[in-house]
């Protein structure tokens, strides 16, 4: 029998996975895992997000992490910047790859029409290598190679098809600094190591949960997520407003992760 949650019930069960009813005993790490990662295009906005979630937090525990490389800031879901932890990082990266590209398509693949893709990132890949730069910085040294291209498209190439990370001194607190991008796996010392998108949905369900399928697509960018959702053991419920479609959260109180937490080797 399927079970009925009143609007309030979403409502209550959605805030206490977010840890927005009441501030949780738990690390600024493991709340960013939890969390599903922490929206961070605007570079501080993790830092009050964590303050209003968690009891002791000090903006000094998150700088930490990002300088000694244990959370990083990159593009993931929905193709927009997201803070979270190392090995999620290179977990999740690969699922969102066919996303970043069909956005490139979409947006910026006329500014290179005629530019041998194989080769420009392969380029972009030696000029990252050397060291962090700046889609400005990339653009501008492409360009030399491809004088009749859009530099700032001949960019977007790049960071819509490398994985790549923004790195200290951005989203540090009390620093500033350009929003300069290295590539994730040498930044982080670790190959890439694609998980199964269930994994994904797992996880936002812990979150966000209960959740329909479509709040899990709105909120990933990836599609065609319905059936992953009906091949995960899942509690399912009936919405009281209408007979909505029905929400679904983890058999399970919590949604286990990774077991215990273990530094990215580098």
């Amino acid at each position: 029998m399927t079970d009925v949650l009143s609007r309030r019930g979403l409502n209550r069960a959605t805030l206490a996975r977010r840890h927005l009813l009441e501030r949780a005993s738990t690390s600024a790490i493991d709340a960013i895992e939890h969390l599903g990662g922490m929206q961070s295009q605007a570079p501080l906005a993790p830092y009050v997000g964590l303050w209003t979630r968690l009891h002791d937090f000090s903006a000094a525990e998150l700088s930490t992490l990002t300088e000694q490389r244990q959370v990083v800031r990159l593009h993931l879901m929905r193709n927009t910047v997201h803070l979270v932890s190392a090995r999620d990082c290179l977990d999740w990266r690969p699922l969102f790859h066919p996303l970043h590209a069909a956005q490139f398509s979409g947006h910026f693949r006329h500014g290179t029409q005629g530019v041998d893709r194989d080769a420009l990132l392969r380029q972009a890949k030696q000029l990252l290598k050397e060291q962090p730069r700046t889609r400005a910085e990339l653009g501008k040294l492409l360009a030399e190679h491809w004088p009749d291209a859009d530099p700032n498209a001949l960019a977007y190439a790049a960071t819509h098809h490398i994985p790549l990370c923004q790195v200290p001194p951005r989203g540090v607190w009390g620093k500033n600094g350009p929003a300069a991008w290295a590539p994730v796996q040498s930044w982080l010392g670790a190959p890439l190591r694609p998980v199964a998108v269930d994994a994904l949905v797992l996880r936002h369900l812990g979150a966000f949960g209960p959740a329909q399928v479509a709040d899990i697509q709105v909120w990933s960018g990836l599609t065609r997520l319905r059936e992953v959702v009906e091949r995960l053991p899942l509690r399912t419920f009936r919405g009281q407003d209408r007979g909505r479609t029905a929400v679904r959260v983890p058999c399970a109180p919590s949604v286990a992760r990774h077991g215990p937490r273990q530094t990215v080797d580098r």
